[in-house]
């Protein structure tokens, strides 16, 4: 395996941004995914990136771990931007072929585009990263407690939302495992056209979806064999909103709000 840790899934730690409740956690991303799409400004999208690597540095996260979490998005960074630097006529374009052009300014708003993405990604990711799962599932069901007044059934859907992040980095790992194992057997990935890549990846899929069911099945069992409800649901520790995630989450709002209005 290139990494031990998966993309996406917990990694243990006593920094500062592990200790922070779950839901001042999930507020600050809230916050933050606002001002990224607020700012059009390279400044305002230099701030946030940089308020992105603090909070990765204060995680004690390994930056590798962190940085893989792009290699997913890595061709919509690209296609984006591509799409937005190619512009069809040649004229006014800084290059071009017939008519087919490249545009300077294009070409810079593609790159704000991209970054703009990268660190999206790598701000949401931070929170799967430093909770666990239970802390995670807690969280999304104290938020949508409220909804139960019209009927919600909060403690499911927190536990759907929860399984469905659980199996993005179990996904990758398992995809992983089949790719190591067919290398070994002979088989290739990176020979041949488009046509023929693709598939040598159906040798990978058939397995990968058949792995994923049996998962699925076995966790159904295992919910079921331990009488698992929704309803009436206890926990073995309470979430209590400290007076630092209070600071932390107001800090966020109020940053946010600033650089979307300024910036």
């Amino acid at each position: 395996m290139s990494t031990p840790v998966p993309m996406g899934q917990y990694v243990p730690g006593e920094s500062s941004v592990h200790r922070l409740d779950a839901r001042a956690k999930i507020g600050v991303t809230m916050a933050f995914s606002v001002a990224l799409f607020l700012v059009n400004q390279w400044v305002g999208l230099a701030l946030v990136a940089a308020a992105v690597a603090g909070a990765v540095g204060l995680s004690g996260v390994p930056v590798r771990t962190v940085m893989r979490g792009l290699r997913p998005v890595a061709w919509l960074v690209l296609f984006t931007v591509i799409a937005n630097a190619l512009r069809w006529g040649s004229a006014g374009s800084t290059w071009g072929v017939g008519q087919l052009g490249l545009d300077a300014d294009g070409m810079r708003r593609g790159l704000f585009f991209g970054v703009r993405i990268a660190v999206l990604v790598t701000g949401t990711s931070l929170v799967t990263l430093t909770t666990s799962p239970v802390a995670l599932t807690d969280a999304l069901s104290a938020l949508m407690r409220p909804l139960g007044a019209i009927r919600f059934p909060a403690e499911d859907a927190a536990m759907m939302l929860s399984i469905a992040l659980r199996f993005v980095p179990t996904t990758a790992e398992e995809a992983e495992r089949i790719v190591i194992a067919q290398t070994a057997r002979g088989a290739r990935f990176d020979q041949g056209g488009p046509v023929r890549r693709a598939k040598a990846w159906v040798p990978v899929l058939i397995p990968l979806f058949v792995r994923l069911f049996r998962r699925a099945d076995d966790l159904a069992i295992a919910m079921e064999s331990r009488c698992y409800s929704g309803q009436g649901r206890t926990h073995l520790r309470e979430p209590v909103m400290r007076a630092t995630d209070w600071v932390v989450l107001v800090v966020a709002i109020c940053g946010s709000i600033l650089l979307g209005v300024a910036l």
